[in-house]
């Protein structure tokens, strides 16, 4: 499973999560937003690190959804992770 989930993956460069972007349009939006946490994610470390909240929080005003699962939850627990879209999407 682990050499098939591999071979699924592509490279992907490191710049694009330190450039700086201007968000004004986006904040400016009147649209719901949500954040999707899985909680076993070590993919950054714990603390202030970690995905949420310091990336949830630059959302702004949002729902939070939570699920068990790590950085490839997508590959362990696909459908878990439909439904956890689902509910995020939801009004």
């Amino acid at each position: 499973m682990a050499k098939w989930a591999y071979e699924q993956l592509s490279p992907e460069p490191h710049q694009p999560s330190q450039d700086k972007l201007d968000l004004k349009k986006f904040y400016s939006l009147e649209i719901p937003r949500s954040y999707i946490n899985c909680t076993e994610d070590n993919a950054l470390p714990q603390g202030e690190w970690a995905w949420h909240p310091r990336m949830s929080s630059r959302l702004g005003l949002y729902r939070l959804v939570q699920m068990p699962g790590s950085h490839e939850v997508m590959f362990t627990n696909p459908v878990g992770l439909a439904e956890k879209i689902i509910e995020a999407g939801r009004d």
